[in-house]
């Protein structure tokens, strides 16, 4: 669900807030106590610290200067669990939350519910339109969170050398991915972005605008771990005319650490093995490849004398596609064998798009306008949404970005091929 343009029903938008709110808390009831404070890197935060980091968001950007007469749970939270927000003021250091072993879980959980019943009072009354959008806004935000608590813990525990179990893998519906093919597209004047008063957006979906397309083709479905292995066996990693030159740079800086798969692939013998939320099992072949960074992607697709997608070119494949797909919402938590032809779900596919404003970009008002236009360099978009995303969090335009290197979200490639 998501607030269009027209106020919503109170009960609804309450019951939008609680629904949301307890998502947070159900992924997170797996875990035991030790669980929730582990930092397994600077770029991935503690479950702990996500619980809290939404819950400040509520409280800062709507109950402090929405509500009339709002204590704050606690004067020092406002630091602790800030994340990037320089106009609010200064911000505990990212790679030393996992250091904060205070406030205790019970006090967080208890900061939740103090702030949910502020919230809750504050949603029974009648609302501006700039209350309901900080309130959507909040909501998407917290839903963001929910695919990072799933991708950071995935990260610790895909690190433990014990590989444990978050929660036990589900009966394969499909066992044979789908043979690919290649679907053409005329290309032509195309328009992307969002359009105006069509419900909530992210700011960096906008404006909508005028892109020329050259005809393209597009992968009916995503690259298996059996074509990635073929990569692999084939010397991928050691080839540098596959690679752009900062990804063979960065596989030079690693050294002992030199990638050879990808993330959460391990050789056993004649055997790959790889970690899922799950455990650690035999690797799938017919399952999607995932954990891969932006340059393992390019190369994978050199390799196959492809290429990745533009985002404008995926956006059009996908603004007429049924968004249904592999969503966290179906509690699998890793990518499913493709049943059928889908653009969304099971992993964020890599574009070879830069993440920058689009033309005539504006960023939100004030404080929030530090959401999404400062991180505009050196990165690039995905789209589509993975099995750690919530459906009702995705969209045609909804642009995600990450830096080339990173790995650890359920990132995996859909190719591209010029047509003549």
């Amino acid at each position: 669900m998501s607030l269009s343009s027209d106020k919503p029903e109170e009960a609804t938008l309450q019951t939008w807030y609680k629904t949301v709110r307890q998502q947070s808390l159900k992924l997170c009831s797996p875990l035991e106590v030790e669980d929730y404070q582990v930092q397994p890197m600077d770029d991935a935060s503690p479950p702990k610290w996500h619980l809290a980091h939404v819950t400040w968001f509520f409280e800062t950007f709507l109950l402090k200067t929405m509500r009339a007469g709002y204590q704050p749970f606690h004067p020092q939270y406002e630091v602790l669990f800030n994340s990037y927000y320089n106009g609010i003021g200064k911000a505990h250091p990212r790679a030393k939350r996992g250091f904060l072993s205070r406030p205790l879980l019970e006090e967080v959980l208890a900061y939740r519910e103090y702030v949910d019943e502020a919230m809750l009072s504050l949603l029974s009354g009648a609302l501006a339109d700039d209350v309901l959008f900080a309130v959507a806004l909040g909501l998407h935000h917290e839903q963001q969170h929910q695919e990072l608590i799933l991708t950071d813990l995935k990260y610790n525990l895909g690190n433990n050398p014990l590989k444990p179990v978050y929660l036990p893998a589900q009966p394969k519906q499909v066992k044979s991915a789908m043979p690919l093919t290649w679907h053409d597209y005329a290309g032509g004047l195309v328009e992307i972005g969002a359009k105006e008063h069509g419900g909530f957006v992210y700011d960096n979906e906008k404006p909508r605008h005028k892109v020329y397309l050259d005809p393209f083709q597009l992968a009916s479905r995503t690259v298996t771990n059996g074509e990635f292995l073929g990569f692999v066996r084939d010397g991928g990693y050691d080839r540098p005319e596959l690679w752009l030159s900062d990804g063979w740079a960065h596989l030079a800086a690693l050294g002992p650490e030199r990638w050879r798969g990808p993330l959460y692939w391990r050789e056993d013998g004649d055997e790959v093995l790889e970690y899922t939320l799950a455990g650690e099992a035999p690797l799938d072949l017919q399952a999607p490849v995932c954990h891969v960074s932006g340059f393992e992607a390019d190369a994978y697709a050199r390799w196959c004398n492809a290429r990745l997608p533009t985002e404008a070119e995926w956006e059009t494949a996908a603004a007429c596609a049924p968004m249904t797909g592999n969503f966290v919402d179906a509690g699998v938590f890793h990518p499913a064998v493709s049943a059928a032809d889908s653009l969304y779900g099971n992993v964020w596919e890599w574009t070879a798009s830069s993440y920058g404003p689009y033309p005539g970009f504006k960023p939100f008002a004030g404080q929030l306008g530090e959401y999404n236009g400062k991180f505009m360099a050196n990165q690039l978009v995905l789209r589509g949404g993975s099995c750690a995303t919530p459906q009702s969090h995705i969209r045609p335009t909804y642009r995600n970005f990450f830096y080339p290197p990173d790995r650890w979200q359920f990132s995996g490639i859909r190719l591209a091929r010029d047509v003549g």
